[in-house]
């Protein structure tokens, strides 16, 4: 058990049974009263947003999240099959599990799952992946390079921004945090 005041971004703590993600936190000292934690949390198991208040001398129970890193093989009718990569153990996972990772599954690509009592709770893919374009417009000759992107349908069905010189078949180096180009490879 943690004290209010100690509840930090990133940490993941349990109320009422449920494990919930701390997206933002303030500290609120009014001119009158005791002082406030206002934080912004998200649920792991449904993804729900929820605002709390802890006053200051609440305690809290802080989760502790193991990581594993397990390698996507493929896709089983709605389920995502994933190995460990250590044990060789195969779970499946729902996309609910999954939420924005289901954009970068690839077969053979490590991801690190957080599990929480022997239950994944979240899935983290690398921070930079390779994907191929399947679908965008083609190069407009005469058009000004200077910052003009234009969308770009990737293998997995991500749309990302992309410059004008991208064209289908090429290869690109995502940045899975913000679903962003960073370069293309040869």
């Amino acid at each position: 058990m943690i004290n209010a005041t100690q509840i930090k971004k990133g940490m993941v703590i349990q109320i009422e049974g449920e494990l919930y993600k701390v997206l933002e936190t303030t500290h609120v000292t009014p001119g009158k009263g005791q002082a406030l934690m206002q934080t912004k949390l998200r649920k792991l198991y449904d993804g729900s947003l929820r605002d709390y208040r802890f006053r200051s001398k609440d305690r809290v129970k802080q989760a502790y999240l193991e990581t594993i890193e397990m390698e996507y093989l493929y896709q089983d009718g709605q389920d995502y099959v994933f190995m460990n990569t250590k044990t060789y153990e195969q779970i499946k996972l729902s996309e609910k599990v999954l939420e924005d990772s289901a954009n970068y599954l690839i077969p053979n690509v490590v991801f690190t799952i957080e599990m929480y009592e022997s239950r994944p709770v979240s899935v983290n893919p690398p921070m930079t992946i390779k994907l191929k374009v399947t679908k965008t417009e083609p190069f407009l000759k005469g058009a000004t390079q200077s910052a003009s992107n234009k969308p770009a349908t990737m293998e997995t069905g991500i749309t990302i921004n992309v410059p004008q010189f991208i064209k289908i078949d090429d290869i690109l180096l995502i940045d899975t945090r913000g679903d962003k180009y960073l370069e293309r490879l040869k």
